[in-house]
């Protein structure tokens, strides 16, 4: 699921760089970025019904996975680029190593969340937890009619 946000993340910020003259600044991603998650989390904790005072405490619990699991993504594509960059020089140890990232991804992602889930379970009612994973997927499709919409604009 969240390979998938990337990659929906990554593509719409190509498309922005495309209107632009040079490529993003790291600052300009990481606002970006930021701003993508904030815009997240807002809509997660209105789907879930949450009060300003629950959104807060969902905010820092959530913010914290996801910049987590962030991390790990980026390590995993950094294999991934290093390996492409080299091409056929690249040795097939160097290719098996990214591949097996590549592979156990999906599984810190989910040691990442089961290590959150007290802390959400903290700050969320069980119907509210239940339904955590089923807003995520709403706000992916919502994002993606987004830009389907902006694309069709043009």
């Amino acid at each position: 699921m969240y390979r998938f946000y990337i990659i929906i993340c990554l593509s719409l910020l190509s498309c922005l760089a495309s209107f632009a003259d040079e490529r993003p600044t790291k600052r300009e991603r990481d606002s970006w970025m930021q701003e993508m998650l904030d815009y997240k989390v807002d809509y997660i904790a209105k789907d879930l019904g949450l009060n300003e005072e629950e959104k807060a405490k969902f905010a820092g619990v959530y913010t914290s996975m996801e910049k987590e699991m962030r991390t790990v993504q980026k390590e995993t594509q950094k294999l991934e680029k290093d390996v492409r960059k080299k091409g056929d020089k690249a040795t097939k140890l160097e290719m098996e190593k990214a591949a097996e990232a590549q592979f156990e991804l999906r599984g810190k992602e989910n040691q990442i969340e089961l290590k959150y889930f007290p802390k959400l379970k903290a700050v969320l009612a069980p119907a509210q937890l239940l339904k955590l994973k089923e807003s995520e997927r709403k706000f992916m499709r919502h994002v993606m009619n987004q830009h389907s919409k902006s694309k069709k604009k043009k």
